[in-house]
């Protein structure tokens, strides 16, 4: 470096910086190996190990397992499914949790995850009851309306980045940590819905949920930093998804309700 080359600076590469997303990616790789160890399929895991490991599972998971809705973000239907989260987290993360400030930013993570799998799931008990209507009036089942098993980090990640591509549509604040290319963040999220849409086995149901929880959470992060009271607010937001999202996971209860009996038949198929 001469004297009037500026210096390099790689606000990613400082980990104390980012450490809760490395901390969620080594987390992630750990309970991966650990299942490896268990004796898990490293490229195609079994449907019961998935089960076994806390994939989400609708009859499960609202037959008194609501916990699946969290578990199965942690984990991964494969080594390639791991490495494309983590890569993502990585990159989307690093910079997220620097621009929207740590607790924020673990907030934003966890219920984006958590929507996502919420939509997922309620889209799978709309179609238990069309299901239901198929058995009751003697047609043939549709094998795409029967409940799929999900899980992986994709929800949350995809949160994270409709998140940073609201800031980056938005006009800079003057605080403002990153200037983030809205050119490049709107392809990528583009590119993923595209592939949700047209490749079959990913469930893009997770992913718009999550970005709808990102995108939102990031909206009303912009409007905080306009305010007196930004702290307040952040937490006010955090506090008000989390009971909309508590209502929502009721709703989907409350629906799942006459859906007992049939995911009963599917379960004793899987367990």
């Amino acid at each position: 470096m001469t004297a009037t080359t500026p210096p390099q600076i790689n606000q990613k590469l400082n980990l104390q910086l980012w450490w809760f997303t490395a901390l969620l990616i080594a987390v992630n790789v750990g309970l991966f190996a650990w299942q490896i160890l268990s004796g898990v399929n490293i490229t195609d895991p079994s449907t019961k190990d998935a089960i076994a490991w806390g994939a989400d599972f609708s009859p499960l998971t609202f037959s008194g397992q609501p916990e699946r809705l969290f578990s199965s973000m942690f984990f991964h239907f494969g080594l390639i499914h791991l490495m494309l989260n983590m890569w993502a987290l990585y990159i989307f993360g690093s910079v997220a949790e620097q621009l929207f400030g740590r607790g924020y930013y673990i907030g934003m993570y966890l219920l984006a995850g958590l929507m996502g799998n919420l939509l997922s799931s309620y889209l799978t008990i709309l179609n238990g009851h069309e299901l239901l209507q198929q058995l009751a009036f003697g047609a043939d089942i549709q094998a795409s309306l029967l409940p799929r098993i999900s899980a992986g980090a994709s929800g949350a990640v995809m949160g994270l980045g409709a998140a940073l591509t609201v800031i980056s549509l938005l006009p800079p604040l003057p605080q403002q940590r990153f200037l983030l290319d809205k050119k490049t963040l709107v392809l990528i999220m583009a590119i993923n819905l595209v592939f949700g849409f047209t490749v079959s086995g990913i469930n893009n149901a997770a992913h718009i949920g999550g970005m709808l929880m990102g995108a939102a959470l990031a909206g009303a992060w912009y409007a905080s930093q306009k305010t007196a009271k930004t702290i307040a607010m952040q937490i006010a937001v955090l506090i008000l998804c989390t009971i909309l999202l508590l209502a929502f996971y009721a709703y989907c209860s409350a629906l799942s309700t006459a859906l007992q009996h049939l995911w009963y038949e599917i379960l004793l198929q899987y367990l």
